[in-house]
C-alpha cells in the first residue's frame, strides 16, 4: 500500500461515505481543531462520536455529565475516551465554577426574568453550563439535542450566547445529501410564519453558510405559484422577500416565488420563464415560505426518498451551537461536529478581523 489517501477515498465510496462536501468540511476542520462541548455525554452514540472526532483530529471533545456513568458506559461498549476531559456540572468540584457562571448569566438576564438564585441554580443543567463554557471561551462550540426537545436546547443558547450582531432571528438549515449533490433547506426548525423581511434575512444567512462550504449558492424561494401566477398574499410575500434579498445582495443567484418541481426543470423554465436566474447552474438551496413547508419537506426527503440529512445547522448565533436531530446516527453527529468546528474557525476569523479594524481606527 503506497497511496493511503486514494485507499481511504475508495473505502469511503464502498461504505457510502463518498461525499465531496463533507470531505471538504472535514479537511477544513482538521487543519485547526477546536474544543467542542458534548452536552449529552452519557449517551452511547455521543461517546462514539466523541471518540471518532478525537481520534481523527477533527475536534478536542469535552464531555459533560456524571463521570462514573460516562466511564462505565465507555468501558461497557469498548469506547476509548482516555485523555478526553469530563466535567460534571453538578459535582462539588464545579461549585465555584457554577457560581461564577451563574453571576455572569445573571448580569445578562437580571431584567429578563432571572434572579440571582435561579441564575446560579440553572448552571447545574448541562446545556446552560455548556453554553456558558462557549460564551466565556473555555470551549469553541456546543453540540446537543440528541435526547432533548429542540426548544429545550435552543433556549439556553439564545439566553446565554445570543445572536450575531445584525441578526434579528436565528434559523435552522438542513443539508440533504442527494445523488445530484447537496441540497440546503431552510428554515426547517425555528420560524413559523416569517415576514418578507425575515424570509430575506434567512435567505442571506443561508447563502453565507453555503459559501463557507466553498459552494456557490443557487437559491429557489419556494411557493405554490410561479413568478406572480397567483396574486395571493402568501405568494406575494415570497416575491417581496426575493426583491429585498436582491436589493441587499444583487450578485446572489436567487429567484422566486417558484414551485419546487419547477425550480429543477430547466426545460420548462427555458420555455416559459427564460428570464429567471435559476437557469444559471443547478439549484442547490431551497428557501421555504414557512416552517411547516420546510419541516415536512426535509422529513419526506429523509424518510421516504431515503436521503441522508445533516442538521439542523443553527444559523445566526454569535458563537457556534449546533443541535442534533432526535435519533441522529454516529456519522451524523460527527458531521455536525465537523460543521461546528468550521463554524468556530469562521467566527474566530471574523472576530480577529473586527478587532484589527477597531485597533486601526483607534490609532487613526
Amino acid at each position: 500500500m503506497t497511496d493511503w489517501e486514494a485507499y481511504k477515498v475508495e473505502l469511503n465510496g464502498r461504505l457510502g461515505l463518498d461525499n465531496q462536501l463533507f470531505r471538504v468540511i472535514g479537511t477544513k476542520a482538521r487543519r485547526d481543531p477546536r474544543k467542542v462541548v458534548f452536552a449529552e455525554a452519557d449517551n452511547i452514540k455521543v461517546l462514539k462520536a466523541a471518540q471518532v472526532v478525537n481520534d481523527e483530529g477533527i475536534a478536542i471533545p469535552i464531555l459533560l455529565g456524571n463521570e462514573s456513568k460516562i466511564r462505565s458506559l465507555a468501558k461497557e461498549h469498548a469506547i476509548e475516551i482516555e485523555g478526553i476531559q469530563i466535567i460534571d456540572p453538578k459535582s462539588d468540584e464545579m461549585q465555584e465554577k457554577r457560581h461564577h457562571f451563574g453571576e455572569l448569566f445573571f448580569e445578562k438576564r437580571k431584567r429578563k426574568g432571572f434572579n440571582m438564585y435561579e441564575a446560579k441554580k440553572v448552571m447545574r443543567e448541562r446545556n446552560y453550563f455548556g453554553c456558558m463554557m462557549v460564551e466565556t471561551g473555555e470551549a469553541d462550540a456546543l453540540i446537543s439535542g440528541l435526547t432533548r426537545k429542540y426548544p429545550d436546547t435552543i433556549r439556553p443558547a439564545l439566553q446565554v450566547i445570543g445572536m450575531e450582531e445584525g441578526v434579528n432571528k436565528v434559523a435552522g438549515m438542513y443539508i440533504i445529501q442527494t445523488k445530484r449533490g447537496p441540497l440546503f433547506l431552510a428554515d426547517t426548525t425555528v420560524n413559523f410564519n416569517p415576514t418578507a423581511e425575515e424570509l430575506a434575512d434567512i435567505t442571506l444567512m443561508v447563502a453565507k453558510e453555503v459559501q463557507h462550504f466553498n459552494i456557490t449558492p443557487r437559491i429557489a424561494m419556494l411557493s405554490y405559484s410561479n413568478f406572480g401566477s397567483s396574486p395571493t398574499p402568501e405568494a406575494q410575500l415570497v416575491a417581496k422577500a426575493r426583491d429585498i434579498v436582491k436589493q441587499r445582495n444583487p450578485s446572489l443567484i436567487v429567484d422566486g416565488e417558484i414551485q419546487a418541481a419547477m425550480a429543477f426543470n430547466k426545460e420548462i423554465l427555458q420555455d416559459n420563464y427564460p428570464f429567471t436566474e435559476l437557469l444559471q447552474g443547478e439549484v442547490n438551496t431551497l428557501i421555504f415560505p414557512n416552517l411547516t413547508a420546510g419541516n415536512v419537506a426535509y422529513n419526506l426527503l429523509q424518510e421516504v426518498a431515503g436521503f441522508d440529512a445533516i442538521g439542523p445547522v443553527l444559523l445566526g448565533m454569535k458563537k457556534p451551537v449546533h443541535i442534533l436531530q432526535l435519533g441522529s446516527t454516529v456519522r451524523q453527529i460527527v458531521n455536525m461536529v465537523n460543521i461546528a468546528v468550521v463554524d468556530a474557525q469562521e467566527k474566530c476569523c471574523r472576530e480577529s478581523k473586527a478587532e484589527e479594524k477597531s485597533k486601526d481606527k483607534k490609532k487613526k
